[in-house]
C-alpha cells in the first residue's frame, strides 16, 4: 500500500456545493435526491408564476371570447339581419366561429344593443355572406366584416398541455398522501427509523423501578459495548437480540429508553407497524435499509417496539397468511444470523404477545436473551411510587409504602397514573400538598373510574346497596383464608353501584383450593344477602355471578380441584391464537364429561353460596351494623370495618383435602428452616418478616 493510498483511510469525502445541492438529508439520517422532494417544488416561486400564468391566459380567453355582446339563437341574430335592424356585423370564421351584431341605434334586443351567435358550417357562413351583401345593397345593413380568428400559438401550446400538467400534480399529491408527507415521496422502501441524538431528552435506567432483573440484563449490554476486551478475554459474546415481553405498561419502552440514554452509540427505533405497508415487498426492503444504516454506525442498537405486529408466527391464520408480513420477518431472519451476518448490531425488541411470534425469530442466534417484565412486587411498587413522586408536593403523613400495599397488581403505567390523578385532583380543590385522602380518591379512580355524584339513588336501592357490599364484606371477614377488607362503600363509581375492596396484605404469587372456596363464598355474598334480607334478588349480582362461574370453571377444568374428575385438565386454551380467542379453545373431552363439569361447577357454587347464607344468618346483628355506619358515612375505610367486626363469629377451617379417600393426609408437619427453629427456641431474632404458621392438619381426612 502506497503512502497516497493510506493518506484516504477514515477520511470523509466533503460534499461540494452543487452535491450539497443535489443531495437533502431525510429523516433518519437518510439522503435523498432533491429532484425527489416534492414540497421543493411547491416552496418554489417559479411553480407559482407558472400556474399564475397559466391561470391568467385561460382568463383572457374566457373574457376575450364574450366581451360586452349577449348571447342569443342564431334564428334571432340571422333575423335581426334581414329585418334591417342591424347596423354592423362581423363574422369569425377560423378557430372560433361566431357572427356579433352591433343594432341600429334605438334597436334592442332582450335589453342589449350588441348580440352574438355561435354557428357550426362554413356552408352557413357563405350563405350568410350573400344575404348581408345583398342587405347592403339595399340598404338595410350598414356593413359588414369577415374576420378569420386564429389563437396564438403560444396560448393553445399551453392549453394542450394544462391537462397533462394538472394530471401529474394529482398523481403527486396522491403519492404524497400515501406516504404521509411530500419529503417521503417515492422513499417508501427506505427505513422510517429514528436515530436518537445528543439532543433528546435522556433516560436512564435511574429512572426505571421495580424492574431489577431486566436492568441488570440491559445494564450488561452497556457494559459490553463500553468495554468489549473484557468479555471477548474470556470468549463471551454478546445477544444478538433481546426480547423484553410482560403486560402493558409494565415499563418495557422505558427500559429500551433508557438503553438508548446510557448505551453512547447509535440508538435506532421503530415501531413494528412501520414495516408494514400496502405495497408488497416494501416491508423486507425497510428492514434491509435499517441494517445497512446500523452496520454502517456500528455498534448501534436497533429498537423494535410491538414486534408482533411483524414477527407473528408464517402460514397461520385462516387465510394461510401474509404475504407483505411475511416477506418482512423472512428478511428479519435473515439479518439477524443468516448467511452473511456482520456483528456490531444489537436488536431490542418489545412485546406484549410473545406466544404468537415465530419460533425461528425466539431460537437462540436470534433472541438469546428473552427478558419477562412482569407486574412490580410490593418493593418495586414502593420504588416506582418515589421515582414519579418526584416533582410531586407530598405531604409529610403520606407513606408511599401503605399506597404500595393498596396497589397490588398495579403496573408501574397504573402507578403513575395514581400519582397524576391525585395532583390533578390536589390542583382542583387548590391545596399545595398531595395528602392521604388525595391518594385514597386517586386509587378509587384508577380501579372503579371516577365517582358519579349527580346518580341519585333511592333510600331503597340505597339500603340494597348497603346489604349487598356488606355481604361481600362480613362473608370475606368471616372466612379463614380470605384477604382481609381494605374498603367498603354504596358510592358509584363507573357500572358499580358500590364495591367491597378486598386486598391481600402481602404479594402472592399461587392461591390453594382454601382460598379459591372462600373466594366464591366472598362473591356469592351479596346475592345472599339480599335473598336474606329482601327475599327478592336484584339484577345487581350479575357480575359476581359471572367472576364465580369462571373461577368455579376454573377450579374444575384447568386446577383439578375436585374429587369426581380429579387432577385433569380439560380442554385446550389458546393453541391457535391467530383464529381468535373464542375459535382457539377447543373442547377435547365427550359430552358425558361436559356434562360432569357443569355439575361439580354448579355444586361449587351452590356450596360457596350456602356458607355465604350461613355466615350472614349466624353474623346478622353485626351486618346491620355494617349497614347503619355505612348509610350514614357512605365509605368505610380499614380501620373502621374492623371495629365493627369486632363481634363476628369466624367460619371454622375447612377439613384436609387431597382429592381421594385413598390418599391420607400426613401427620406430620413441614420441615423447620433454620430460621423457623430458631424463633422456636428462642434464639436472637433474624432480621425479616415473621416464618407463618405451621398448618396443623387433622388426623382424618372428610370430603368437603
Amino acid at each position: 500500500m502506497t503512502n497516497r493510498s493510506r493518506s484516504y483511510i477514515g477520511r470523509v469525502p466533503r460534499l461540494t456545493a452543487w452535491d450539497a445541492a443535489q443531495w437533502q438529508e431525510g429523516r433518519g439520517g437518510i439522503c435523498r435526491p432533491a429532484w425527489m422532494d416534492v414540497k421543493r417544488y411547491f416552496r418554489a416561486p417559479v411553480m407559482w408564476i407558472v400556474l399564475a400564468v397559466l391561470a391568467v391566459v385561460v382568463l383572457m380567453q374566457v373574457v376575450s371570447s364574450s366581451a360586452g355582446y349577449k348571447t342569443e339563437d342564431t334564428s334571432t341574430v340571422v333575423a335581426a339581419i334581414n329585418d334591417g335592424k342591424a347596423q354592423s356585423v362581423q363574422v369569425t370564421t377560423g378557430d372560433s366561429s361566431m357572427i356579433k351584431v352591433q343594432l341600429k341605434s334605438g334597436q334592442q334586443i332582450d335589453g342589449t344593443s350588441q348580440i352574438q351567435a355561435p354557428y357550426t358550417s362554413d356552408q352557413f357562413a357563405a350563405t350568410l355572406q350573400t344575404n348581408m351583401q345583398q342587405a347592403v345593397t339595399d340598404n338595410k345593413l350598414g356593413s359588414y366584416t369577415v374576420k378569420v380568428d386564429k389563437q396564438n400559438a403560444f396560448v393553445g401550446l399551453l392549453l394542450s398541455f394544462l391537462p397533462f400538467v394538472l394530471i401529474i400534480l394529482v398523481f403527486l399529491f396522491l403519492m404524497n398522501q400515501m406516504q404521509g408527507g411530500g419529503s417521503r415521496v417515492m422513499q417508501f422502501g427506505k427505513s422510517k427509523a429514528k436515530l436518537i441524538t445528543k439532543d433528546t431528552p435522556k433516560t436512564t435506567f435511574s429512572d426505571v423501578a421495580g424492574a431489577d432483573e431486566a436492568v441488570e440484563e440491559l445494564h450488561e449490554i452497556k457494559e459490553f459495548l463500553q468495554e468489549p476486551a473484557k468479555f471477548q478475554a474470556v470468549g463471551a459474546k454478546i445477544p444478538k437480540g433481546v426480547l423484553l415481553y410482560g403486560p402493558p405498561g409494565t415499563g418495557k419502552t422505558l427500559l429500551a429508553r433508557a438503553v438508548a440514554g446510557e448505551a453512547g452509540v447509535p440508538f435506532y427505533s421503530i415501531s413494528g407497524s412501520d414495516f408494514v405497508e400496502m405495497f408488497v415487498g416494501v416491508g423486507a426492503s425497510r428492514v434491509r435499509d435499517l441494517f445497512e444504516q446500523a452496520k454502517a454506525n456500528a455498534p448501534a442498537i436497533v429498537f423494535v417496539d410491538e414486534i408482533d405486529a411483524v414477527g407473528r408466527h408464517r402460514g397461520a391464520g385462516l387465510g394461510g397468511g401474509h404475504d407483505e408480513r411475511e416477506q418482512t420477518l423472512n428478511q428479519l431472519l435473515v439479518e439477524m444470523d443468516g448467511f452473511d451476518v456482520k456483528g456490531g448490531v444489537i436488536l431490542i425488541a418489545a412485546t406484549n404477545r410473545p406466544d404468537i411470534l415465530d419460533p425461528a425469530l425466539l431460537r437462540p442466534g436470534r433472541f438469546d436473551r428473552q427478558i419477562a417484565v412482569d407486574r412490580p412486587d410490593l418493593t418495586g411498587r414502593h420504588d416506582i411510587l418515589k421515582v414519579h413522586q418526584k416533582g410531586k408536593p407530598v405531604a409529610p403523613d403520606v407513606d408511599l409504602m401503605v399506597v404500595a400495599r393498596r396497589t397490588p397488581g398495579f403496573t408501574g403505567a397504573d402507578l403513575a397514573n395514581v400519582l397524576n390523578e391525585a395532583a390533578l385532583l390536589t390542583a382542583r380543590s387548590d391545596k399545595k400538598l398531595i395528602d392521604n385522602g388525595t391518594l385514597d380518591e386517586a386509587i378509587d379512580r384508577v380501579v372503579a373510574g371516577p365517582q358519579k355524584r349527580t346518580r341519585i339513588m333511592s333510600e331503597k336501592e340505597k339500603k340494597i346497596t348497603a346489604y349487598h357490599e356488606g355481604g361481600h364484606a362480613l362473608v370475606a371477614a368471616a372466612s379463614p383464608n380470605s384477604d382481609p377488607v381494605h374498603k367498603v362503600t354504596i358510592l358509584s363509581r363507573g357500572r358499580a353501584l358500590g364495591y367491597t375492596m378486598v386486598l391481600p396484605d402481602e404479594d402472592k404469587y399461587s392461591t390453594t383450593r382454601n382460598e379459591m372456596l372462600d373466594q366464591l363464598a366472598y362473591m356469592m355474598g351479596g346475592r345472599a344477602a339480599e335473598e336474606l334480607v329482601f327475599h327478592d334478588p336484584t339484577t345487581g349480582a350479575s357480575n359476581d355471578i359471572e367472576k364465580a362461574t369462571t373461577t368455579a370453571r376454573a377450579m374444575v377444568t384447568q386446577y383439578g380441584m375436585t374429587e369426581r374428575l380429579g387432577a385433569i385438565k380439560f380442554g385446550t386454551d389458546g393453541s391457535e391464537p391467530f383464529l381468535g380467542r373464542e375459535m382457539g379453545h377447543q373442547r377435547d373431552y365427550s359430552e358425558e364429561v361436559a356434562g360432569l363439569v357443569d355439575e361439580e361447577v354448579k355444586k361449587l357454587i351452590e356450596n360457596a353460596h350456602n356458607e355465604a347464607w350461613e355466615i350472614l344468618v349466624e353474623n346478622r346483628d353485626v351486618l346491620d351494623n355494617l349497614v347503619l355506619e355505612l348509610l350514614e358515612k357512605e365509605t368505610l375505610n380499614k380501620e373502621q370495618i374492623a371495629e365493627i367486626f369486632r363481634p363476628i363469629v369466624k367460619r371454622p377451617a375447612r377439613p384436609a383435602w387431597t382429592g381421594s379417600a385413598r390418599r391420607t393426609p400426613s401427620t406430620r408437619p413441614p420441615v423447620q428452616s433454620p430460621r423457623e427453629l430458631a424463633l422456636t427456641n428462642g434464639v436472637a431474632q433474624l432480621d425479616g418478616p415473621a416464618p407463618v404458621d405451621i398448618l396443623k392438619l387433622p388426623q382424618e381426612p372428610t370430603e368437603s
